[in-house]
Formats: structure tokens, sequence, C-alpha cells
């Protein structure tokens, strides 16, 4: 009886192993598939032999031999990495072109708004304009660097207050040319800009206007090029050997069993890549924290922090602030004299050319709203954060659905007939029956198909979560308008801090309450306007708002340079 079993046994394996043997009889179409890889088909034996010596598929009769695996192992590491590459370097592209794009635009408005400043002087002031033309130049190129290096380079703060200071002092002199002034005297004049407002409160706002909205549109360019920077690192983390193993299972061990055309099943795949993928998916939660905070931000440079908003009409808000320094210029002047002391009449006072060098021209065009310059091909502000908010939407869970995004390509199989890791799945009992596992490093410790050890994150992974982190803070920041680089106690939503005086007497002197309503040229005590007296508002100035204050503008300058000169006449 035992004898009779023992046949029996060796019978039903030799059947089996002649039934392997006569469906690998031949391996043309493993050898054809084999070729079109770009390997030799030569490595490719003719029928099946012993497949003992695999390391990866299954052993028996095959069509593979060691060489071949090898080599297939490689080809499978590329394989899966080929379309996480293509993934990663579409989403670089995209948002490559959008930081390109609002780069070009807030660099292009910056230098319009010079060109239109320019161009709105020379036509109001003439020479006197011309003559003063560097320290608006350097008010331009100063705006420019803070956008481009922050305040690393530029202390915001300093930059308007040290502009504010300087064009008092050039328009102090211009104002009182029958006196002389010492250097020592006009920086008695500069260290009290802030106390005299000479400029009414067009340089508070435009300073809490300048910072938000620079800090916003810088950060939020900044937050545009790290993405690509992080997405090229994260895609360039080499597979491991377990996963390169596991890939080659999935992919290429259906070719050792003659079955060249069978995928594999979809859910086998999605474990595979969940596996080789643990790490990236780990990223995604600061990578969605990110993106959540780019898009708010982006809302902000659509509503109160818009930068378009900010420097359109810049030359308008400057202009608006001689214009009030014109119209209080008399009160200006006695409190000035009040602190730093009545200076000496000039010798050349009554000469003609003194008189002629120093008086305003009263030369005006307005510009028509066609005359302004363009903005970068042609667009705006809100256009492009309308894009590029679609854009970071579809950005959210990027690392996390990477698996779901490969297993439904054309390679994987849709179906139940497909390659199951050890056979063809069928609906009975060959199918693939493991449950998929949950994305991320934690969850890898159950993966029934890729070997991960689970206390061995990533480096360059982890290094690009701690960069993003970062990032969505200084987002964060922006945000409320602050920059988190800089040391500050003032968001910027308060007055600007105080004048530097140290002298024994300058409270006596500059402490002084605002001005009343007759002196501020018919302004309200509230800051709102009375009727007959127009200004411009600074956040929503536009074409028509911008002649208006202009011609105002000439006629008070007009109106300046005939007191001054029948002032000399005399």
């Amino acid at each position: 009886m035992k004898s009779l079993l023992a046949l029996c046994v060796v019978w039903t394996v030799a059947v089996v192993s002649g039934t392997e043997e006569q469906k690998l009889n031949n391996c043309n179409e493993v050898r054809a598939a084999y070729s079109s890889k770009g390997f030799n088909v030569n490595d490719v034996p003719s029928k099946g032999v012993n497949g003992v010596p695999l390391k990866v598929c299954p052993q028996g009769y095959s069509c593979c031999t060691v060489e071949m695996e090898e080599k297939l192992s490689q080809q499978s590491h590329t394989e899966i990495k080929a379309p996480v590459s293509k993934l990663s370097t579409s989403l670089q592209s995209t948002f490559k072109q959008r930081h390109d794009h609002f780069d070009k635009f807030f660099r292009e408005l910056l230098k319009n708004a010079e060109i239109s400043l320019d161009s709105m002087f020379v036509k109001t002031y003439g020479m006197m304009y011309v003559q003063n033309s560097a320290l608006f130049k350097n008010f331009f190129q100063s705006l420019t660097q803070y956008y481009v290096s922050g305040s690393a380079a530029v202390n915001l703060d300093s930059m308007l207050s040290e502009f504010w200071a300087d064009l008092l002092e050039r328009m102090f002199q211009l104002v009182n040319v029958q006196y002389e002034f010492s250097d020592t005297y006009m920086d008695c004049v500069s260290r009290h800009t802030e106390e005299l407002q000479p400029f009414g409160d067009v340089p508070r706002k435009l300073r809490i206007q300048l910072t938000r909205s620079f800090i916003a549109a810088r950060t939020f360019v900044r937050g545009l090029a790290l993405m690509p920077e992080v997405a090229n690192k994260v895609s360039t983390v080499s597979a491991s050997p377990s996963c390169v193993r596991a890939a080659m299972k999935m992919l290429y061990c259906p070719y050792c069993s003659g079955q060249v055309a069978l995928k594999p099943c979809q859910n086998y795949c999605l474990n595979v890549m969940r596996g080789c993928l643990a790490n990236q998916a780990d990223l995604d939660t600061e990578w969605n924290n990110f993106l959540d905070a780019m898009h708010s931000l982006a809302e902000r440079l659509e509503g109160p922090f818009n930068f378009e908003s900010v420097m359109d009409p810049i030359d308008v808000k400057i202009s608006d602030a001689i214009m009030n320094m014109q119209e209080n210029s008399m009160q200006v002047s006695q409190k000035v004299f009040q602190g730093c002391g009545t200076p000496k009449i000039s010798a050349g006072f009554r000469s003609k050319r003194s008189v002629k060098e120093s008086t305003f021209t009263s030369r005006f065009r307005p510009y028509s709203p066609e005359a302004r310059p363009t903005t970068a091909a042609g667009t705006s502000l809100d256009r492009l954060t309308i894009e590029v908010k679609k854009k970071l939407k579809h950005a959210k869970k990027f690392w996390s659905t990477l698996p779901e995004t490969v297993c439904v390509s054309e390679g994987i199989a849709a179906g139940d007939e497909c390659w199951n890791g050890t056979a063809k799945s069928r609906l009975d009992s060959t199918r693939y029956e493991s449950d998929v596992i949950g994305s991320g490093l934690a969850n890898q410790i159950s993966n029934p198909d890729v070997d991960v050890d689970i206390t061995k994150p990533d480096i360059v992974i982890r290094s690009q979560i701690a960069v993003l982190k970062e990032m969505t803070s200084r987002l964060k920041a922006a945000h409320s308008g602050v920059d988190i680089t800089v040391e500050s106690d003032d968001d910027g939503s308060g007055d600007e801090s105080g004048s530097g005086c140290d002298g024994p007497n300058c409270d006596m002197y500059f402490s002084v309450p605002p001005t009343s309503d007759k002196e501020r040229g018919g302004k309200a005590a509230g800051g709102s306007e009375v009727a007959g007296s127009p200004r411009v508002n600074p956040v929503q100035s536009n074409n028509s708002a911008g002649v208006t204050s202009r011609g105002s503008m000439a006629l008070a300058l007009c109106g300046l340079a005939l007191a001054l000169l029948v002032s000399r006449l005399r």
C-alpha cells in the first residue's frame, strides 16, 4: 500500500513537471518581448530551463536565466521610476511657469511705476524734478532690491523714512529759497519729518501698503519657486533594493512563465507602489499645509495686499504727498523755525537767476489711460492668481496619490485575469486576495509584497518636510503682513515710530497736535475730505483720480511759484 502511494506521488510530480515543460517547450514570445526592451535576444533560452537558480521569480521550468533576471530587475527599476518622474516633471514645469509669470509681472510693475512717475514728474516739475530725479531712482532701486532679497538687503521702514526725510529736505529748501541752510540745519529738519507730517497721511498709509504687499508678493513668489525644488529633490530619491525586487516580481516574472501579455493585478500594483513610495507619501501632510497657505496668500494678493493696486498709482500717491507739502508749506516752515532756529537770509536771494531756478513750472499735461505702461503680457494680478489657485488645488495630495496614478496606467490589468505575483489570477482560488494597505511609512509594516524598514525614514524626504514646514510658517506670517525674518514690534497697522530726536528741547517744539482743518487745507478732523479739496485714495486710485490730483497739484504749484516771485521782488 505504501509503495502504491509513493508511486502515485512520483507519477503526479512527473505529470505536473511534464505539463510545465511542455508549456515552455519554446520561449519565442519571451525572446521577442525581451528583445523589444533593448536586450540581446541570445540571452533568452530557446525553451524552458531549470529555474531553481532564480532569486525573485517562481522556480521550476522557466524562460528566464539568472542573467535575464538581473537585467529585467534593472528595467523594472527604470519602469517604476518613469511614471513618477513624468508626473513630477509635469508638476515642476507647471509651477516653474507660474513662478516666472508672477516674478516677471511684479518686476514689470516696479519698472513701469518708475517710468510712469518719471514721465509725470518731468511734465509737472520740469528741471526741478530732473535735478532731483536721483532721489526717486534710488527709491525704486531700493524697492526692487527689497522685492528680490527682502530685509536682508533693505530695511523697508528705514528706507521709506529716509526717502520722505530727503524729499522734505529738498522741498523745504525750494519753498524757502530766501534762506541759507547749513547741513546741520537740514539734519535737524529731516530728523523731525514724522512729527511735522508735511506730506499728510500719505507716508504712513503708503508704508503699510508697501510693506504688506511686498511681503506677500515676494513670499508668494518664493513659495512658487520652492515647489519645483521640492518636487525635483523628492523625485530623485532612489528605490530600495526590496522595492526593486518587488517591482521585478510584479512586472517581469510573468515573462519567465511565458505569459508576456499578462499584466499585474491592480491591488497588487497598489501594494507594491505604496511600499516603494512610502516615504514620499509621508511628505503629503506638510505639502498640503503648504499648498493651503499658498492658496490663502493668493487670496490676500487679490484683496487687501494687492501689489498691483499699490504700485500702479504710486506716482499719484507721491504727487499727492508733495501737494500736501505745498499746501502746508508755511505752517511746516514755522514749526521748523521754532524747533531748529531761524536761518539766515540768502545774500543772492534777489537775483533773477535764483528766482528762475527755484520756481516751479506750471506746465502740466495729464496722462490719458492709454498712456500708462502695460504690464507683463497685458495680464493682471487677478488673472494670474485665479489661474494659480486652480493649479494649487489640483496639486493637493500629489504624493500620497502617486500609487493610484501609476496603477491606472495601461500596463496594469483592470480586470480579474492578471498576475498576482506567483501565477495568473482568476475568479477562483488563485485571485489576488491581499488587502490594500494604507499610504505612508508606518502602514508598510503589514505590506504583503514589499519589505519596508519603517524605522529608517528617508533623509532627503525628511529634510524636504522641514523645508515645507518652514516655508508654510513664512506664508502664514505674510498672510498677516509680517516678514518673520525681521524682528519688529510693529505689524504695519499702527503709526510710524518716533523721530529719533535726542535734543533736550525736541518735545517742546515738535510734539505738537495735528494741524487744524483750516491748516490742513480743508481736511476734516476724522480724516475725511471736504468738498472742493480733491484727494486721491492711495489704494483705490484710478486714472481719473490721478488726473484730478495732478491738476490740483499743478494749480497749487502755480500759486506757490507766483507767491515766491512776488515775495522776492518786494
